[in-house]
């Protein structure tokens, strides 16, 4: 891809799993220099296969093929070994802990450009575009709740939050640890898997409370809710 500098990390090894997600975070750190220090140095042995600064320039730092170190203890549909299956993308940004802020444009279609790349070259589902928050509620808050989700959706990139045709469909609380277990997340600490689903699909209220709102979601992406209910009613 036109436009990407190498600068190779030496901090990855050889994959056990063929790649199925795409994993994005952010770099919680002061600045990108802070950021590609840590990626590239031996002794933090973490990485990312590319980091995207705010002004849209990509660097790739481990190539596709090899298993980066930036998911670290996580979970996602089956998967334990979610650095073996995926390709994971930092987003340069100082996160909740040195003054999170949005997106801006430049980096969020610097993303896109790259993911146009990536999702169909390994044929990588909507459901398996997570952020790092998704495969480790109980450690991450990455990307965030000011991460642009819809501008993914809205190019097929992620799923989008479902918004209409939402019914409740009163499950009680373990019951919708089980479906929220069934749609992909680890749920052995369940508030924090709750909150996780709440940062991704409803943002603007992360309280880790389990209500009716939720459960329609929920109900929603496991059944495709937006299109069967349209496809009920006639609409297309």
């Amino acid at each position: 891809m036109a436009g990407i500098i190498d600068c190779p990390s030496p901090n990855y090894d050889e994959r056990t799993l063929p790649i199925s997600m795409v994993v994005l975070h952010y770099t919680g750190m002061q600045d990108a220099a802070s950021a590609f220090r840590r990626l590239t140095d031996p002794e933090a042995k973490v990485s990312a296969h590319y980091m995207i600064s705010e002004d849209g320039q990509v660097i790739r730092l481990v190539e596709e093929d090899k298993r980066a170190w930036h998911a670290g203890k996580s979970y996602w549909r089956g998967i334990a070994d979610v650095n073996s299956a995926s390709i994971g993308i930092e987003l340069v940004n100082p996160g909740h802990e040195w003054g999170y802020r949005p997106f801006p444009d430049e980096q969020m279609a610097a993303l896109v450009t790259l993911m146009m790349g990536i999702v169909p070259r390994y044929r990588i589902t909507r459901g398996n575009i997570v952020g790092h928050s998704d495969v480790a509620p109980a450690r991450k808050e990455d990307p965030g709740e000011l991460f642009d989700w819809e501008r993914l959706a809205r190019l097929r990139l992620a799923l989008p939050r479902p918004r209409t045709f939402l019914t409740d469909p009163h499950w009680s609380d373990s019951g919708f640890l089980l479906a929220l277990e069934r749609f992909g997340y680890d749920i052995v600490e369940p508030e924090a898997a709750v909150r996780a689903f709440q940062r991704r699909f409803r943002p603007e209220n992360l309280d880790g409370v389990i209500d009716g709102e939720c459960r329609a979601i929920l109900l929603s992406l496991l059944t495709g809710g937006d299109k069967a209910a349209a496809l009920r009613n006639g609409q297309h």
